[in-house]
């Protein structure tokens, strides 16, 4: 009789366990040998601030050959540098190397003082005045806006509010018919009492959001990658791959609860974006007003945003000049995959280059304007419509002179 432990199975079971071993063990060197994880690498520099918010301009990389910027409008409940993980996976490095003029609009992280700015000072304050920041400094009337996620849908709101100042509009994963019953987190959004969470916490903590985003795909999110990572222990360049994506998984900052709410209720929930029926302080959203061309890009194995969210922007925008952009794959692949890298972001680089047609400004410069690194916007010109939440625009003295609060952190009671 044969022992029970001698059997062909189980030495291979064995061996099999003596080599998971030591994959665990070189794994293990690989993993205390890292002393940072970098991410956002691509050189910047600071150009605006206003409370939390920070408006960066990348340098170029080799000759800049569009005339209109492109300002950059991520999500509010996660951090930017996923447009620029690594060298190799950066949508903003490639962009650059087209002869895109990229800026990107960093919303920081939120406080208890900031827990009534709502959604209207976002983007009539904030974004209205990055806005305004880079028109003056690249000397147009209109610059273009790429908005991904959330930040797509606060760039067509802003292009529909403010259509003068927009050039072309680009749309990436955006959420725009929130009737869709595809997708989890449309979903949950629909039942969720937020006028509760947003009483209870004024600022909502990234934390609790984040595991609500880990368990729209629990096992895939929260099991496999940990199984799979084994494999990718022993390459370092993988394992330093695997740890900034988690690095960005778990870094995200708190929501406001005055706008979490205002946008929950009125898009999830009444979906009165494409009603026509939403409303930022004495203004009301007209699709029909956004007459810039529109490329809009939706990835076809997304799970946050599906593409029945995303797709009917076309429909109801007044541009006859519209582009629907199908990216095979999922949300996140949108942003670091080989393929958007290859694909996506040469295509984003060659559409706004077609569409390149710089309109000078025609408003003269103060006499005396000072110049500063992080700059506070300048007075608007008069035709421009004013923005409800606007901060104040005058120049300050020096560069580091105090900045205006939006119009909404002095309701607090």
């Amino acid at each position: 009789m044969t022992p029970p432990f001698t059997t062909f199975e189980a030495r291979n079971l064995v061996k099999d366990l003596g080599e998971l071993g030591m994959k665990v063990m070189r794994g293990a060197e690989n993993v205390t040998s890292v002393d940072d994880i970098d991410v956002g690498t691509a050189p910047r520099d600071l150009i605006y601030q206003e409370d939390k918010l920070s408006l960066y301009h990348y340098k170029a990389q080799g000759k800049t050959t569009s005339k209109v910027p492109v300002l950059i409008v991520y999500a509010l409940v996660n951090r930017p540098y996923m447009l620029d993980l690594q060298p190799d996976r950066s949508i903003i490095r490639n962009l650059l190397g087209h002869g895109v003029d990229v800026y990107l609009v960093d919303w920081g992280y939120p406080t208890k003082e900031d827990m009534y700015i709502t959604l209207d000072d976002y983007i009539s304050g904030y974004l209205n005045n990055c806005v305004d920041v880079i028109r003056e400094r690249a000397n147009v009337d209109k610059i273009n806006i790429m908005g991904i996620c959330q930040g797509g849908t606060f760039s067509t709101i802003y292009s529909a509010l403010y259509p003068q100042k927009i050039n072309n509009l680009v749309t990436l994963v955006t959420p725009i018919d929130f009737s869709t019953k595809d997708g989890l987190l449309f979903s949950w959004a629909k039942n969720l009492n937020v006028d509760n969470l947003a009483k209870t916490y004024r600022v909502i903590p990234g934390d609790f959001l984040n595991s609500g985003f880990l368990m729209l795909m629990p096992f895939t999110l929260n099991i496999r990658k940990y199984v799979d990572i084994i494999d990718t222990l022993e390459d370092k360049d993988k394992l330093l791959n695997f740890l900034r994506m988690e690095k960005w998984i778990f870094d995200s900052p708190g929501q406001v609860g005055e706008c979490l709410r205002q946008f929950i209720k009125d898009c999830y929930q009444e979906n009165k974006l494409v009603k026509g029926k939403l409303q930022l302080g004495d203004k009301t959203v007209n699709l029909k007003n956004i007459t810039m061309p529109l490329l809009n890009i939706y990835a076809n194995a997304d799970h946050l945003v599906p593409p029945a969210s995303t797709k009917p922007l076309n429909d109801y925008v007044g541009t006859k000049d519209k582009t629907l952009y199908e990216f095979k794959g999922g949300h996140i692949g949108v942003f670091v995959g080989s393929k958007s890298q290859k694909e996506l972001a040469p295509a984003i680089a060659t559409w706004l280059q077609e569409r390149d047609t710089p309109t000078p400004r025609v408003k003269a410069k103060p006499a005396a304007a000072p110049k500063a690194t992080a700059t506070v916007v300048e007075k608007k010109p008069a035709a421009a419509p004013k923005a409800k939440a606007a901060v104040a625009e005058k120049k300050p003295a020096a560069a580091t002179a105090a900045k205006a609060k939006p119009k909404a952190a002095a309701k607090k009671k």
